[in-house]
């Protein structure tokens, strides 16, 4: 049987026996990176470990999502982090210089290598035929000090490509379409690899799109060839010797298989309030656009932005319209101001902000209250943007840059214009002004920590018996961004777990804080694919912190579990998701010797004392899982096992 790309990757770092023998693979972790808003919690979590060096090939902390400085908040985070990137022998890449995922495609990433990142779409470096996965913080502050991670064996989904990209049809479209295929949780659990001919006529940056939006679907991460594709990008950004082919065997066999023709994708659209509510942009009719915004780790690159320069050449945004624009890195702004792009950009009306993730992550760019925003971005959840009563379509830059002449939400393939056609620079440009690279002799250096900068809760060890109201009941596909909001005003607490908790679960109600603390802690109850979205591990702490000891749900998304886990709350499935409408909120909840039914492998009995009736759940994970949650959560076993190591010596 041949091997696929997935696991001839996972074959070379493997430190564990054989995947057909464990539930969990240890490999390593070559690289690792990390971006502001997460950032901060994971270098506070290394500095709680006592390490003293990183183990990973090269580490990469960015500054690319609280770039807004309107107090003291941001600033504070960013020179912490600089500072435990000198500490710790890190590379630092400061405000303006870009966003982590372009900017890694760009300089850093290597086909074969596996990156972990505290970003949920670090699997954009798939790309380049990278196992790039995102993960908690704590899992990415393991991985630097340890140089390892342990995964859940994947299964691998075979998407083979055929055909070509029609004019006017971008990768952004293609990753729209699959995800119309698949739902917000069709990838659950597996990694998405890509083959087919169709992938020979898709750029990197292409490729690169794609897999960042596989995400979306739930996936662990996905994957393209290390192929000539990616050879010719590296040898025009300079970086031949990061070069080394990686592809799957013709008779690789796979878990699940899809076959998409991508001659048969027309412009593509996911119209509110969720990636996967997919149509086709002909279809959707009467869309008066307010904004448009072009940019995020999606759709910045070179290519997405030169295309868009093209559209806009010689023309005029509709009066209507307000157009703004971030470049994925300062490279790219750099060669479009050199070679006139920017000032055809400039000339049809369009802003143009710094280069990181701005308006994606809600921070700045808010649309005015009830207005239409088209956006390139990867997500479209329900007051994501800013604005709570906004209404946020996910499209391409043709689609995007089309409707901000028009006015309307157009299909750019009968809009009447000519296709854009772009080509590759000989060499892109190189540029290390915003870079920080590590000293090479390292000296003791204090983590600078501003006021802002709270500790972060630690889980206490599993009682015998977990006896609690239920606090919350929810729906299916709830959002980190429902149990955490992210937005502007609340992306600089990031660093201060108390004040974030004012805000928990704030898209669903604006007392959970008050039901938390009346109430002593509890238990929530969710429905499927519970905790989509985003990695941020804030949507653990913060509930951690006000006591949260277990969720019971239909299905849990990948990396919010695991960061459940990581933090000390017992993630729980129901045996039968009818049983969902047995609880109500404030339910009295008993679940006893849960404990040493995670030892025992067994199903886990959940009482409802107030209905006088009781459920089985179950715990899907693994023994180590197991463990890291009867400790209290992983910090606590990572102290642990320092402090025997420290007593054998």
């Amino acid at each position: 049987m041949g091997k696929s790309l997935t696991y001839k990757i996972i074959e070379k770092n493997r430190i564990s026996e054989s995947h057909e023998q464990k539930e969990d693979l240890t490999v390593k972790v070559n690289q690792t990176l990390t971006q502001d808003s997460t950032g901060t919690m994971v270098y506070l979590q290394l500095d709680a470990m006592g390490v003293q060096e990183i183990k990973t090939d090269l580490s990469v902390a960015y500054i690319d999502h609280n770039t807004l400085q309107t107090g003291f908040e941001n600033a504070d985070d960013h020179a912490f982090i600089k500072s435990a990137a000198a500490k710790y022998g890190i590379i630092y890449s400061k405000p303006g210089n870009g966003i982590c995922h372009q900017l890694h495609l760009e300089r850093f990433g290597k086909p074969g290598d596996i990156l972990l990142g505290s970003d949920s779409h670090t699997p954009t470096g798939g790309g380049l035929g990278m196992l790039a996965i995102g993960a908690g913080g704590l899992d990415v502050a393991v991985a630097m000090a340890q140089g390892i991670y342990t995964l859940k064996v994947p299964k691998v989904m075979n998407i083979e490509l055929a055909g070509k990209l029609q004019p006017w049809v971008s990768a952004k479209d293609a990753a729209l379409y699959v995800l119309k295929l698949l739902t917000v949780k069709g990838g659950v659990g597996y990694i998405i690899e890509y083959s087919g001919e169709g992938i020979r006529n898709l750029s990197v940056t292409d490729r690169a799109t794609i897999a960042n939006m596989g995400a979306e679907a739930g996936a662990t991460t996905s994957i393209f060839p290390g192929d000539e594709v990616v050879r010719d990008f590296l040898v025009r950004q300079g970086r031949e010797k990061d070069y080394t082919p990686f592809e799957a065997d013709d008779d690789a066999e796979y878990d699940k298989k899809l076959i998409i023709d991508l001659g048969i994708i027309r412009p593509m659209a996911a119209k509110p309030h969720s990636p996967d509510n997919v149509d086709e942009v002909r279809n959707i009719k009467g869309v008066k656009v307010d904004q448009v915004a072009i940019g995020s780790c999606t759709n910045s690159s070179y290519t997405d932005l030169m295309k868009t320069a093209a559209i806009l050449k010689g023309k005029r945004i509709h009066p209507d319209v307000s157009l703004v624009i971030a470049p994925g890195s300062s490279n790219i702004l750099k060669m479009m101001a050199g070679n006139g792009a920017l000032g055809d950009l400039l000339a049809s009306g369009a802003r143009i902000i710094e280069a990181a993730c701005g308006p994606c992550i809600g921070m700045g760019q808010a649309p005015r209250s009830g207005g239409i925003s088209l956006r390139t971005f990867n997500r479209n959840f329900k007051g994501r943007c800013g604005t709570e009563t906004a209404e946020v379509y996910l499209v391409s830059p043709e689609t995007a840059a089309v409707s901000a002449l028009t006015g309307y939400l157009t299909s750019p393939d009968e809009a009447g214009l000519k296709n854009p056609v772009v080509e590759l620079p000989q060499n892109f440009a190189v540029y290390d002004g915003y870079f920080i690279f590590p000293a090479e002799k390292k000296e003791d250096i204090e983590l600078v920590m501003g006021p802002n900068i709270k500790p972060f809760p630690v889980g206490k060890p599993l009682p015998q018996k977990l006896e609690c109201k239920l606090l919350l009941k929810v729906g299916d596909n709830i959002t980190t961004d429902d149990i955490m909001p992210s937005n502007a005003r609340l992306l600089p607490y990031r660093s201060n777990i108390p004040e974030l908790s004012e805000y928990c679960f704030g898209t669903i109600t604006k007392d959970f804080r008050d039901r938390a603390r009346e109430n002593g802690g509890g238990f929530i109850l969710g429905g499927e694919n519970y905790g989509q979205g985003s990695s941020r591990e804030h949507a653990a702490l913060v509930p951690l912190y006000l006591g949260v000891k277990a969720i019971i749900a239909k299905s849990f998304a990948r990396i919010h579990r695991d960061n459940l886990i990581n933090s000390g709350i017992l993630p729980l499935v129901l045996t039968d998701k009818n049983q969902y409408d047995l609880f109500d909120e404030y339910d009295e909840i008993e679940i006893d010797n849960a404990a040493e039914a995670l030892k025992s492998r067994n199903a886990i009995k959940v009482l409802n004392k107030t209905k006088g009736l009781e459920v089985l759940c179950r715990f899907e994970g693994s023994e180590a899982d197991a463990e890291i949650l009867r400790a209290g959560g992983y910090l606590n076993c990572i102290r642990a096992m320092r402090k025997g190591a420290e007593g054998n010596v």
